[in-house]
């Protein structure tokens, strides 16, 4: 009986080392809000807000449009915070079409670092301009 009880106490506790050694994931996301529509020179809100546990890391969001032939450029930047970023960001559009807003996530060692890691992106967004 003792020698059994000794072994499942061993096959324990190198279970829990190998689940202590195993890799650790940053766990985090960003979300990301517009109208599905918007009227021709009337404003657009684009809300987001993300968050990532990574140790070590300010964080800044920033939100992309893309549309009417254009690709990918940065519209607006939070300010480099700790712990959770948001934004707000109010626009009109002076034709029809679509735009596509997305926000990204980004790590940052101090609030002037020049090389921010990209930590996580949101879905796209598409506003149908009418």
């Amino acid at each position: 009986m003792r020698g059994g009880r000794v072994a499942v106490i061993g096959a324990l506790g190198l279970a829990s080392v190998a689940l202590a050694a195993g890799p650790a994931f940053a766990k985090g996301g960003v979300d990301i809000t517009a109208p599905g529509t918007a009227q021709v020179g009337k404003t657009i809100t684009v809300k987001a807000h993300g968050g990532d546990d990574s140790a070590g890391f300010l964080h800044q969001l920033c939100l992309e449009e893309k549309g009417f032939g254009e690709g990918w450029h940065q519209e607006n930047c939070s300010a480099a915070v700790e712990g959770d970023a948001h934004i707000t960001a109010h626009g009109t559009s002076a034709r029809r079409g679509d735009l596509q807003f997305r926000a990204v996530l980004y790590g940052l060692t101090s609030p002037h670092d020049q090389n921010p890691v990209r930590l996580h992106a949101s879905d796209v967004v598409t506003v149908h301009v009418r």
